[in-house]
Order: C-alpha cells, then structure tokens, then sequence
C-alpha cells in the first residue's frame, strides 16, 4: 500500500455502440492477448444471442446481471497479534464492478458450451435471474463475511 501519494484511477473510454464505459470495462476484461476486436465481437454477439433467446434487450439483461452479480461485503485478511483474522468489510463501489466483472467472465469461461458467445449470454441470462456460478460466488462471499461477523470489531 502506498504511503505517499493517493492512487488514481484511469478513465476508461465508453465503448463506440453503447456509450457506456462499464461495457468498454468488461470488454477490456474479457480480452485475451490484447485482441480486443475479438472480445468486442464476442460480447456484442453474446448480448445479440440473448436478444434472440430471451426476446429481451441484451443490454438490459447484462446490466441486470452486473447488479446481481454485485457483492455488498467480503473478507478481507487482518493480523492482529499472532493471529491472521478474516475481517467483513464493505466493498468499495468501484471494486463491486470489478469482482462483478470478473466473476462473470471466469464463470462464463468455465461452461460447457462450445462457443464463447454462448458461454457469455446463458452466464448473462442466469446471473439476471439470480442463477449460476457467478451469483453463489457472490453468495458463498456474502456467507463468508457473515460467519466471520465476530471479527468486525478488528475493522481499520
């Protein structure tokens, strides 16, 4: 952690369809040895996947799954003494997005589909209903920080 200087964050460019910088984040994410046209191409075809499959707006699907997928507490690791304690902590708007994002992506990577587009929209469609993977890491984060309560007075 850094002592003299306050950290910054860089402003990420909203992405060219959507204008929003969250997708232009999960893009960036979702990249893979810097090809980001691939990963536009494939996120772009996942929410037109969902349009298709859910007769719904793809963009909406996806920021409704962003928003569940969303902790609102974790365990962070505190010494105090001899001990190592897992600490609940709230979760800084900016880190919410973040652990979002790559909760939905790692989930995504891990289905069995073939194609990554279809990984990517049914990861979209059940996070939106509050299903898969990414939602019980959100949950089992969620149950972690409640089962360590007992520590929060060691919060700094």
């Amino acid at each position: 952690m850094a002592r003299k200087s306050k950290s910054f964050s860089r402003r990420v460019v909203p992405d060219s369809k959507y204008s929003s910088s969250l997708v232009a984040r999960f893009i960036n994410n979702l990249m893979w040895d810097g090809k980001k046209t691939v990963a536009q191409r494939v996120f772009y075809k996942a929410l037109e996947t969902i349009e298709k499959a859910a007769k719904e707006d793809g963009y909406a699907v996806f920021q409704r799954a962003i928003n569940n997928v969303k902790p609102v507490l974790e365990v962070r690791p505190r010494r105090v003494g001899g001990a190592t304690y897992q600490i609940p902590m709230e979760v800084s708007s900016q880190r919410r997005e973040a652990l979002a994002i790559k909760w939905l992506i790692r989930s995504a990577r891990a289905r069995g589909e073939y194609v990554m587009e279809e990984k990517l929209a049914k990861e979209f469609i059940d996070a939106s209903k509050n299903q898969g993977n990414a939602i019980k890491k959100k949950e089992d984060t969620h149950r972690m920080a409640e089962a360590n309560r007992a520590f929060a007075h060691y919060r700094w």
